[in-house]
């Protein structure tokens, strides 16, 4: 069964940094593309960061320059470095791999909790 789990959100200053990590088990073949959204109380779910196992990249507008997705193919972990975090940040991150060759159905997280204080 493959699952996608989540770690390393909290609570941080404005200003400050937080790096989520996602690691996939229960996988014979390694997600080509994997990716985080973030939804916050009252909003839909919006994606932050994709990224290839190629290491294409692409951001939403409103994180560019602040935060890093990279992507460990041989462990299937993606991660999402977070700086200059600001309360606009505030949300639940999900990790997700989309529907791609041998995975139809696409997975998410359980999502971790991200919280910036001003």
């Amino acid at each position: 069964q493959v699952q996608l789990v989540e770690s390393g959100g909290g609570l941080v200053q404005a200003g400050g940094s937080l790096r989520l990590s996602c690691t996939a088990s229960g996988t014979i073949f390694s997600f080509n593309v994997m990716g985080w959204y973030r939804q916050a109380p009252g909003k839909q779910r919006e994606l932050v960061a994709v990224i290839t196992s190629g290491g294409s990249t692409n951001y939403a507008d409103s994180v560019k320059g602040r935060f890093t997705i990279s992507k460990d193919n041989a462990k299937n972990t993606v991660y999402l470095q977070m700086n200059s975090l600001k309360p606009e940040d505030t949300a639940v991150y999900y990790c997700n791999a989309p529907p791609q060759p041998y995975y139809p159905s696409g997975y998410w997280g359980q999502g971790t909790q991200v919280t910036v204080s001003s």
